[in-house]
């Protein structure tokens, strides 16, 4: 395949290089991170320097296979590095939007997908808290400065990188939005079942990164430099995101009920069982006005419905967000427990590649 592609598409290109990362190199994890190291050297030993390109003139993009840049996306990128104040110390984020599949994917996978598009797109109007994430773009220099994490602790390499870098500059690095969409793939295997596996399996690997928080606060304490009060804003952002993504949905599932069946007697006369009814209620109200702002908007989102469907399956695409609150905690709550008791345990948790099937 990468002979086909070299030589379709190499006339396109100033100069195109296949590199092919070793097996079993020691203290290496094999995955994405060991690979995009393992490329940008090989990059630099036969194109880079013997051609002499500077450093600061080099940007690497970082994507999976499955990843689809728009057609302006490189057009943006660099103007905002050349735009940007500090364009060495800056990561670049776009917005995954999950297209590629989504009328192939399964309900279930389609919620998921767009879910994460959402929190993305929120995370693109707080750039104070933007990490990098699956596919992005940053300096060149950050490999020969910092170097890209590719050790057998870096399994979420994609939010390492921007946490080493940030450690190493003393708190002088940041990631900036670019408002600007990528077309990827929602998780789909050959059936139902399998298809389901991997998506538990891929929003555990992604919870994995709770490994970043002992890694971030060890940092934290070496490092001298950074101002406590972007030391307390980062440890607080990112312990409320990890315990949120655990907890929330299953004390949301759990708060209407749950206290009256194991209060007893005496619970069940107060005031509080009364009104917890009631505030569970009114928050799941306030959820489903939520849910309904996100079935227009995956409308919004949707490329145009391929010929081989009716239109009854722009039906599904609304009524599938009926199986949120089952996704959620599915796919999102436990994988998140999972991940983290495994830390707790001291288990390792190995790169696991999401299998991608296109029918």
């Amino acid at each position: 395949m990468a002979k086909e592609m070299k030589e379709e598409f190499e006339k396109k290109f100033f100069k195109f290089l296949v590199t092919v990362h070793p097996q079993n190199i020691p203290g290496e994890t094999a995955g994405k991170g060991s690979n995009q190291a393992w490329a940008v050297k090989e990059a630099k030993e036969k194109i880079i320097n013997p051609l002499k390109i500077p450093s600061e003139n080099i940007i690497v993009s970082g994507f999976d296979i499955d990843t689809r840049p728009e057609s302006q996306y490189f057009a943006c990128l660099t103007w905002h590095y050349l735009t940007t104040k500090s364009p060495q110390r800056t990561s670049y984020q776009p917005i995954p939007v999950y297209n590629n599949n989504i009328w192939q994917a399964p309900a279930f996978s389609r919620v998921i997908s767009t879910s994460g598009t959402f929190w993305q797109m929120m995370q693109q109007e707080r750039p104070e808290q933007l990490v990098t994430y699956s596919a992005h773009s940053m300096p060149f220099k950050i490999f020969e400065e910092v170097g890209y994490p590719a050790n057998l602790m870096a399994v979420n390499d994609d939010s390492h990188i921007f946490w080493k870098s940030y450690l190493a500059y003393d708190g002088d690095y940041r990631t900036i939005p670019l408002h600007y969409p990528i077309s990827m793939d929602a998780v789909m295997a050959e059936n139902l079942w399998k298809t389901a596996l991997n998506q538990y399996k891929q929003q555990r690997r992604w919870a994995w990164g709770c490994t970043e928080i002992p890694y971030l606060f060890f940092g934290f304490l070496k490092n001298k430099k950074i101002p406590l009060r972007e030391k307390f804003r980062y440890a607080f952002n990112i312990l409320d995101g990890f315990w949120s993504w655990a907890t929330c949905t299953l004390f949301i599932f759990f708060l209407g009920w749950l206290p009256l069946l194991l209060g007893g007697e005496r619970f069940n006369l107060t005031l509080l069982s009364y009104n917890l009814p009631k505030i569970t209620g009114n928050l799941m109200t306030i959820a489903m006005f939520g849910m309904i702002v996100s079935a227009i908007i995956s409308l919004l989102l949707l490329p145009p419905r391929p010929k081989n469907y009716s239109k009854f399956k722009n039906l599904s695409m609304v009524l599938q967000w009926l199986l949120l609150p089952i996704t959620l905690i599915i796919f999102g709550s436990l994988p998140a427990l999972d991940a983290q008791i495994r830390l707790i345990l001291g288990k390792r948790l190995g790169f696991w590649v999401t299998e991608k099937v296109r029918k």
